[in-house]
């Protein structure tokens, strides 16, 4: 169950030719309706590529017919003519489903600095819509074919009890840390909702799901999260329920982007606590999780506070000392401005790994996600483009 989970969407994942060795690469995600509320965060990269800036404009009407997203080519600073190439997909899908190119979003994602085969992305779409009038429709088709370095597709479905339910797919599995959004997203929803409290909903729901994932500190040219709701339930939520339900299912595809991170031996829950606003807390886990010493420390099952106390105390959040604790896999290992306990103590043998630190300043907290800085991620992108 995907984005086809919610009553009102049809999607269709094909091989186009936009990628060499043949795999899936176009996705085509429609609503059927009856409405056509849409929603959408993007990036908050200074270099944006150009479905971005055409996705944005678009939603600027928080209405969406379809989306087409395509891997195997960003499309990102690409000048002018990477920009009418967006344009000229967008229209392409307008025309075969009788819509105007301002309902269709553009969403693509590989390489950046190259522009789109069009010779195969457009004869691309037509294969899409004719799968989808042959009723040869599969979310995951689509949620394969906007995969890049991604080891499998990554699928969430929430049902809710009174009869309306949310569905989505996401990718990425490198240039992960959003700041609004995590590389390629789609949710759909057959729930009766405005566009005006989708988008109010999609933001609390980015704000504590999305935005948390840091694998690497690459804030990604094209990063989008889009959501469309079709109303084809026929039912009404209260903005509390919806914008629950949706956080538990963006939560499930960050999860799994966690854990299908380029070369990710470990999977990491950096918690701050005791903070005196939730944005020392993420400003604090955010720069524990990018650290390298700490990522490596990770990597090698070392239980080394020393380099997490060294990376918190670079954060520009409020910070004593003499008041932080540390604990790694329930075992606080520094207090009091010195040593707790032993480091051996500490069993970081698995793949899963929770530090936690504790500010002891006020009331807040944040958890981010993170992963190890490992040889295969190393070698995985040293060789990206080549």
């Amino acid at each position: 169950m995907s984005v086809t989970g919610p009553a009102g969407f049809r999607a269709a994942g094909v091989a186009a030719g936009i990628k060499a060795a043949g795999a899936r690469d176009l996705a085509l995600v429609v609503n059927d309706g009856p409405q056509q509320s849409a929603a959408g965060v993007f990036t908050t990269n200074k270099v944006k590529a150009a479905p971005v800036l055409w996705s944005q404009q678009v939603l600027q009407e928080r209405k969406l017919r379809a989306i087409v997203l395509n891997s195997g080519c960003a499309n990102a600073c690409t000048g002018p003519g990477g920009f009418q190439d967006t344009h000229a997909t967008a229209e392409k899908v307008a025309d075969v489903l009788g819509a105007g190119a301002i309902e269709v979003a553009v969403c693509s994602t590989g390489l950046i600095g190259e522009r789109l085969p069009m010779d195969a992305l457009l004869p691309g779409v037509d294969t899409a819509a004719k799968a989808l009038e042959a009723g040869e429709q599969s979310g995951l088709d689509a949620a394969t074919a906007v995969l890049t370095t991604d080891s499998k597709a990554k699928q969430a479905h929430r049902a809710h009890e009174n009869g309306w339910s949310i569905g989505g797919f996401a990718k990425g599995a490198g240039m992960l840390a959003p700041n609004m959004a995590t590389m390629l997203a789609v949710i759909t929803t057959d729930v009766m909702i405005s566009g005006a409290d989708l988008d109010e909903a999609l933001r609390a729901a980015t704000r504590v799901t999305f935005d948390r994932l840091d694998v690497d500190g690459g804030t990604s040219t094209n990063d989008t999260v889009l959501v469309m709701a079709s109303g084809a339930s026929g039912v009404e939520a209260s903005q509390e329920e919806f914008s629950a339900l949706l956080t538990t299912a963006c939560q499930d595809l960050v999860r799994q982007l966690q854990d299908d991170a380029e070369g990710a031996t470990k999977t990491i829950d950096i918690t701050v606590r005791g903070a005196v606003s939730e944005s020392d807390a993420v400003t604090i886990g955010r720069i524990v999780a990018e650290d390298n010493l700490v990522k490596t420390a990770m990597f090698g099952s070392d239980p080394n506070w020393g380099r997490i106390a060294m990376a918190l105390g670079r954060a520009q959040a409020e910070i004593d000392v003499d008041e932080v604790e540390i604990a790694t896999n329930g075992v606080t290992l520094y207090a009091d401005g010195a040593t707790a306990r032993d480091r051996s103590e500490a069993d970081l043998s698995g793949r899963q790994i929770e530090i936690v630190i504790d500010l002891h300043l006020g009331e807040h907290a944040a958890t981010i996600l993170s992963t190890d800085l490992s040889h295969d991620y190393v070698e995985e992108n040293s060789a990206y483009s080549s």
